[in-house]
């Protein structure tokens, strides 16, 4: 039988999982049980191969089973039994990689006994935390903030707990390799980074010509300055081979298999491996120097890496150690004969063995490892678009957390002595950045988890969100003397206005980016003729307009806000528009912009290429774009500015996917295999065009008949431009053309696809970005099989085409799959809807049975390149939008002078240049002493436990946007003198600079040099110029993500 695929690395790749009862026979396994000899490795006279045994649990943060009922069926027992056989045996050790489960059991399940022997397993290094991040993130649909945060949260607790700074990675299981994560992973400190699942072909090269060790520099602009050692696991991955030529048991798992829900009472699990005695230990000797040697041979030093362990392995370490140890002994006993020594060892101790060597390197330069495919019609790229509506949330959620954390950071720097508890205010902020460093799992964020472990990882985002919420509610609250009845938030996509008997409402708007903007919010509200304010009393451009989705309105603000700031908007309908109070500072005519909807008639569609060309013409001051009356399709967008003129037509259609595995291959969680073609999903297209002064929306419906009721319809367009009035600065929101789609609820295996042909002349080459840090070149591969699928990439912000000087730009607020088929033509991969009979599909309900409607959002950009230069900013702005917050409001209260001064438009603010982005703004809450020696002296007299948290310390990192030579102006080093920057939010007394997730101080963190053949001379730490404590001015080079430590006067 097989385990499922998820779990397998490929051809000859093996895996445990939590199925019973089940054994893995591989190709290397069947030559074992035939007696066949294992590879022989060439080794000198006295040489002799050396392995490092590192015993290791894969605990996934999700996936099959909910992290609860993973803690109850096996993870508690793992850092309980593992730590008792530790204390045991002076030999042993073990790594701790994903931080969520080893900080549960630290928490709830751990004695202060057990506590005491971590610690000292630590200082004795037979103990090492690996990552460090709350979990091992995906790397294909994950945004550079998100990653960033959940190692940070990792890390924070690690260095508070034990002064422990992880200094390497196990990326083992996410599904393909970003050029991001080597990045993130050097700016964390990291000496040397491991990988797994890379494309089957691309590995078996590797491995050919050993090539599988590298030194990456995944960053072109940060080159060298930010390389790391980077080992690519063989074809065994990460687990030991499964496979004993003398039983039918799986071998190395003395343990067996995990059990759920309830470990069983007797001790007997599933599939134990036959135990080493004296009768099988010879047996077990050559089965495991066989597998060593063949590793061995594909890897230049004489070191090999011997993962011992697999998914949910090591809870009952007992058992696993009793084994292994009078194995180890008797193949070391008789090292002369095998030619192999082994030795239990840490991940630092091989890869220090690695780096001893003294061996030249490779470079790898930005290239990425994606897609992923681990065999031919295995194309690992149907879960960038898989469960849409987590996807959405999970990056909401983020964008949530990153709004309240500055806005928490501004309330105790200006209201040190607020009434907002600040202890309570942490903990809510907590428990969101829990949540959204949890979904960030690589099998969370990625949609390949059951049913029930997407309701996990939905309840968390939800509670996070809402204790956040109420955060940000009860410091406007107090800054804004608002009522305390009613603060509440827009819901996604149904913004109920929390209506009230006289129609008024009160709308407060922060903006969280770094820089200042201008641009539109929308509320639903339930009348008809409104007027809305500034705080001053001012009229506020606005519009309103029937919703197409409900008997509501759509009213669209125009809003302009500081950097960092809040401002307060009133909405007053028609009968309460100007009071006896308000005489002075209101006129009658001073109502909402109102849109006219005009209906078109609904437009069969034709195959036909030959149809008429009666266009109407949409336009603002950046855009004109040009529908095509006889198919109520998008026909072109011309860009004002260089008046170059694409044709575009925009189509929804299907990937019709197998679901029985007897027909052929099929299309999974995980997998996107097209059984064919994608097809047209629409019969006849209905059009509407709203006009007026603000806001111009064309919506477009898809019915799958001609006879289809109005609302009758599963797919839908709202394109939106904007004119902006003048005295406003509203270049970004000019330049974007606003596109919102709803898609589903889908038949089943139907795969939803947006495409857009273009009259571009692209060759099918398409850019899109690594985790909206980079952008990837991606050339069209023809392969022998599966070349639709395997031309898949993810699209986690931004993607482009172009030709010449004109690019077409795509920003998105959600991950999806990209990809371009033909020439000038994009298509993105929007929603799934799958089934399937394989039998671990339906074991584990991995099915995607996914029956909801998914609403993206995307914002379209097209022009000359310097004309598309602010993408990134724009990117950005799509990204963390500004927070809505509204409620009831009556009498003069509307009127109260906001006691922010950010409100008034003459007080400074945090500005930074548009090529710079203010990536983290918080108050982490830490406990520990930024002098690494006097923590770690804490730690020892036991100090650390007792402390409050550290509300004096604010976090701060700076990232530049732009590549070296991307813009002639915006790719230029920026020179800031942060004690200037920041002094809007308080008098700055010291400034340190430090790693990525704070735990090194910059100028004492030393990082392995690795020797290559381009190495120039210099060492990579000490070539860059680090902020000291005195000095308040940094200059910031393309791409550099940099952090400090501020601390300023009370």
């Amino acid at each position: 039988v097989a385990f499922p695929r998820r779990k397998a690395e490929g051809r000859p790749a093996d895996t445990m999982t939590g199925v019973p009862h089940i054994v893995t026979v591989s190709t290397l396994g069947m030559l074992l049980c035939l007696g066949a000899p294992g590879p022989t490795l060439q080794l000198g006279a006295t040489s002799a191969t050396q392995a490092f045994v590192i015993a290791h649990s894969h605990m996934d943060v999700g996936w099959v089973y909910t992290v609860q009922e993973s803690m109850h069926a096996y993870a508690a027992n793992v850092y309980t039994t593992v730590v008792e056989e530790l204390v045991k045996g002076k030999q042993r050790k073990f790594i701790v990689v994903e931080q969520e489960f080893f900080r549960l059991w630290w928490d709830k399940v751990a004695t202060d006994a057990q506590k005491e022997q971590v610690h000292k397993l630590l200082d004795e290094e037979r103990l090492e935390f690996i990552i460090g991040g709350q979990v091992m993130h995906d790397e294909a649909v994950t945004e550079l903030s998100s990653q960033i945060l959940q190692l940070t949260e990792g890390h924070g607790f690690l260095y508070e707990t034990f002064g422990k700074r992880p200094q390497f990675s196990w990326h083992v299981d996410p599904f393909g390799a970003s050029a991001t994560t080597p990045t993130v992973f050097a700016l964390a400190g990291f000496n040397a980074h491991l990988i797994s699942r890379i494309d089957y072909d691309e590995k078996e090269m590797m491995q050919r010509n050993k090539k599988l060790q590298f030194v990456w520099q995944g960053s072109s602009s940060l080159a060298q300055q930010q390389e790391i050692f980077t080992h690519t696991m063989d074809q065994y991955s990460y687990c030991v081979p499964s496979f004993l030529p003398f039983s039918n048991r799986s071998g190395f798992y003395w343990n067996g298999v995990a059990v759920f829900p309830d470990p069983p009472k007797d001790g007997i699990y599933p599939n134990m491996s036959l135990p080493v005695t004296n009768d099988t230990i010879r047996a077990y000797a050559k089965t495991m120097v066989s597998n060593i040697k063949e590793r061995a041979a594909w890897f230049r030093s004489s070191h090999v890496l011997w993962p011992w362990g697999c998914d949910k392995q090591f809870f009952n370490a007992s058992v696993q150690f009793k084994n292994m140890d009078p194995l180890m002994d008797y193949i070391n006993q008789h090292r002369d004969e095998f030619g192999v020594t082994v030795q239990y060892a840490t991940l630092s101790e091989y890869m220090q063995a690695v780096h001893n060597a003294n061996l030249t390197w490779d470079v790898r330069k930005n290239q990425d490892f994606l897609p992923y495919s681990s065999e031919p019609f295995q194309a690992w790229t149907g879960f960038y678009a898989s469960r849409n509506v987590l996807k959405g949330m999970a990056r909401r959620a983020n964008s949530l957390l990153y709004a309240c954390e500055s806005l928490f950071t501004l309330y105790l720097l200006r209201y040190p002595l607020g009434s907002v508890d600040k202890l309570w205010a942490l903990q809510q902020i907590q428990q969101l950045r829990w949540a959204v460093s949890e979904v960030q799992h690589h099998d969370g964020i990625t949609g390949t988890e059951s049913p029930k472990v997407r309701d996990m990882y939905m309840d968390h985002l939800f509670r996070g969100q809402w204790a956040v919420k109420s955060v940000m509610a009860a410091i406007f609250q107090e800054t804004l003397n608002t009522r305390k009845d009613k603060l509440d938030f827009p819901l996604p996509h149904s913004q109920d206005t929390g209506r009230t008997e006289d129609g008024s409402l009160q709308i407060t708007v922060y903006n969280p980016l770094g820089w200042n903007i201008t641009t539109v919010i929308t509320v639903s509200v339930a009348y008809s003729v409104v007027s809305v304010y500034d705080d001053a009393g001012n009229n506020v451009p606005s519009q309103i307009q029937k919703s197409a989705s409900s008997s509501t309105f759509d009213l669209y603000v125009l809003v302009r806000l500081n950097a960092l700031s809040y401002s307060r908007y009133l909405v007053k309908n028609k009968k309460s528009t100007c009071t006896k109070e308000l005489d002075d500072r209101c006129l009658e005519n001073s109502v909402s912009y109102r849109g006219r909807v005009i209906t078109f008639d609904r437009k069969p569609v034709s195959e036909s290429k030959n149809r008429g060309h009666r266009l109407l013409p949409l336009m603002n001051d950046c855009y004109l774009l040009m529908l095509n009356e006889d198919t109520n399709l998008l026909y072109s967008i011309t860009d004002r500015s260089s008046q170059k003129t694409v044709k575009i037509k925009q189509e929804f259609l299907e990937y019709h996917s197998n679901g029985d595995v007897r027909q052929g291959p099929i299309s999974d969680n995980y997998v996107f295999t097209p059984n064919g073609s994608a097809m047209l999903v629409s019969k006849s297209i209905g059009m509407e065009v709203v006009t007026g002064k603000l806001v111009t929306e064309i919506r477009q419906y898809f019915y799958s008949n001609i006879s289809a009721g109005a609302n009758d319809y599963r797919y839908a367009i709202f394109t939106r431009i904007y004119r902006v009035p003048n005295g406003y600065d509203g270049s970004m929101l000019c330049d974007r053309i606003e596109q919102e789609y709803t898609v589903g609820p889908l038949d089943l295996n139907r795969e939803a696809i947006l495409r857009m042909t273009t009259d571009l002349k692209t060759d099918r080459t398409i850019y899109t970005d690594n985790n909206g840090y980079q952008m990837m070149k991606r050339l069209y591969k023809l392969h022998t099989n599966n070349s639709l699928a395997r031309n898949y990439y993810p699209l986690v912000r931004t993607a482009y085409v172009e030709e010449g000087g004109t690019r077409l730009v795509i920003l998105s607020e959600r991950a999806h799959g990209i990809s371009s088929q033909a020439d000038g033509q994009l298509e993105m991969m929007l929603h799934r809807r799958l089934w399937n009979n394989k039998e671990w599909n339906l074991g584990y309900n991995l099915t995607l049975n996914d029956t909801s409607v998914v609403r993206p959002l995307f914002w379209l950009m097209l022009g000359s390149k310097s004309t598309t230069s602010s993408l990134h900013q724009s990117g950005m702005a799509l990204e963390f939008r500004p927070v809505v917050m509204y409620g009831p409001v009556s009498g003069k209260e509307t009127y109260v002078p906001s006691h922010n001064s950010q409100s008034n438009r003459s007080a400074g603010s945090i500005f930074l240049p548009p090529n710079l982005h203010l990536l983290t703004l918080c108050l982490p809450g830490w406990r520990y002493n930024s002098n690494h020696t006097e923590h770690v002296q804490n730690i020892v007299r036991g100090e650390s436990k007792q402390s409050d948290p550290d509300f004096h310390r604010v976090l701060l990192r700076i990232m530049h946007l732009y590549e070296v030579g991307e813009d002639p102006d915006l790719s230029q080093p920026v020179t800031v003198n942060l004690k200037d920057l920041l002094k809007v939010l308080g008098s700055v007394v010291s400034i340190e600079e430090r790693s990525l997730t704070g735990i090194w101080n910059i100028n004492t963190l030393q990082r392995w040099q690795w020797k290559t053949a381009q190495q120039q001379d210099g060492d990579i730490n000490n070539g860059k110029q680090w902020l000291t404590e005195e000095d308040f001015t940094v200059t910031i080079q393309p791409k550099e993500m940099r952090t400090f430590f501020v601390h300023f006067k009370q």
